[in-house]
């Protein structure tokens, strides 16, 4: 039986709108703030290493020693600075920089060989840690064997010289409308994979590489190891969508700053979380921090940014704030009190670790309760006196964590406009404490409160 084309117009049509809405009905609700991110990051940290400043050798060796302390800590990822050479032409300072790579399947002899990076890497695993390096994918150093092997990878400027950026001397910018450079690079860094079993990099200046590099890189690199972990040195969203799984919290950083120096009241924070839920993919994950190896060396992070009591209050909210994987640089559990050289060696002295049971505290939580899963809601409280006072609720399953955060250097008593009941356990005291509407919440200057239910 033939039937009238209007007719099986018709049952296409309502075929194709009852498929719609089977679709519709059936596909899972978004958790808040979930994202295509490796299971092992959800609740999460990480400590970033500076081996040639860690100990008075500068090894791997020597910093295998620090595994177990760190580990009692509660660090979970350790993110390596550059381990390869560094290029001597054009060398900055006596040591060089990291990130003027001479060769990106060898290791940097200052450190110690091949194996001793493989015997570092086989440890960190067996206590538990996941393993990250930095990878310098946007230039070289100004040696580096690939300007001898391959000059087509290179940018040249019409002198037919190599370019470089800004003021970066010492190394020379790479070429990525050469195809053949993506399949090197990507060769280079699966060769870490592959020999040394680290779990992921962190990428220097990636938003200066093309995403369409990161999209084919991040999707190969995947077939060697499918749950790696992609950290990006970036700001902006469509490093996201490249297939990374973080990206830097800088904005969220720079608001810090202008508050800590009194330049401006805490609701300026409400600003940056707004720029990421308008500009970035849902769940987008940051690092945010109060210190790294650019800030500390050149800025004066934490110690003169964030001084003493004033850095507290800061690194519970990079702790804590909404889509967050926090970070603590090397030296920051001491704390030590000064800038980190960059060309030279400056070995930072250990020994008292006056704020390592401040941060234990903070990664044990960040473990123990859900609500401060990447994939957690949040919600901002509003207080009696939001230019000073900065509060927020972090859920998930029936958990949750309350933040109250003194950002001034004014003592403040507060009521929060929220509802609260119950005796959650008061994280930095250790023991629960009574909490019901009404309540006033008296704050030193820079002071701070963690609840957990």
């Amino acid at each position: 039986m033939t039937l009238p084309k209007s007719l099986l117009q018709l049952l296409a049509a309502t075929l194709f709108f009852t498929s719609c809405k089977l679709m519709l009905k059936e596909e899972p609700k978004q958790e808040a703030g979930s994202a295509d991110f490796p299971e092992y990051i959800k609740q999460s940290n990480i400590y970033e290493v500076n081996v040639r400043q860690y100990t008075p050798q500068g090894t791997f060796k020597a910093f295998e020693a620090h595994l177990p302390r760190l580990k009692e800590m509660g660090v979970d990822i350790l993110w390596f600075m550059p381990i390869t050479p560094i290029s001597e032409l054009d060398r900055k300072g006596k040591l060089g920089s990291y990130y003027a790579v001479k060769d990106y399947t060898a290791v940097n002899p200052e450190f110690g060989t091949l194996e001793d990076w493989k015997s570092l890497v086989n440890k960190a695993h067996e206590l538990g840690f996941k393993v990250i390096t930095d990878w310098v994918a946007n230039h070289t150093g100004a040696d580096n064997r690939w300007i001898k092997s391959n000059p087509d990878f290179f940018v040249k400027k019409k002198d037919g010289t190599l370019a470089f950026a800004f003021d970066w001397s010492d190394t020379r910018d790479l070429n990525y409308e050469n195809p053949v450079l993506h399949d090197s690079m990507i060769s280079a860094m699966k060769f870490w994979l592959t020999e040394t079993k680290i779990d992921g990099f962190r990428c220097d200046v990636a938003s200066e590489v093309p995403r369409s590099f990161w999209q084919h890189c991040i999707a190969e690199l995947k077939k060697t190891k499918p749950d790696i972990f992609m950290l990006a040195e970036a700001d902006v969203a469509w490093i996201h969508d490249a297939g990374f799984n973080a990206s830097y919290g800088w904005d969220g950083f720079a608001k810090m700053k202008k508050v800590a120096k009194g330049e401006a009241g805490a609701k300026l924070l409400d600003t940056s979380l707004m720029k990421l839920e308008e500009t970035f993919p849902p769940g987008a994950i940051k690092m945010y921090f109060t210190s790294n190896h650019d800030e500390n060396s050149w800025n004066k992070a934490d110690y003169a940014t964030m001084p003493g009591a004033v850095h507290a209050p800061f690194a519970v909210l990079s702790q804590t704030w909404k889509n967050s994987l926090p970070l603590i640089y090397s030296g920051q559990e001491e704390p030590f009190p000064d800038s980190i050289s960059f060309f030279y060696k400056d070995t930072i002295t250990f020994g008292k670790y006056e704020r390592a049971a401040f941060y234990k505290t903070l990664l044990a939580l960040r473990k123990s309760n859900p609500a401060l899963a990447l994939d957690a809601a949040y919600k901002k409280i509003e207080s009696a006196n939001d230019d000073a006072v900065y509060a927020y609720w972090r859920e998930k399953g029936g958990r949750k964590v309350l933040v109250v955060l003194n950002l001034s250097a004014t003592p403040h008593t507060v009521t929060l406009k929220t509802k609260l009941e119950g005796q959650p356990e008061n994280v930095f005291l250790g023991k629960p404490e009574s909490l019901k509407d009404g309540q006033q919440f008296v704050l030193e200057a820079w002071g701070y409160k963690v609840y957990s239910y």
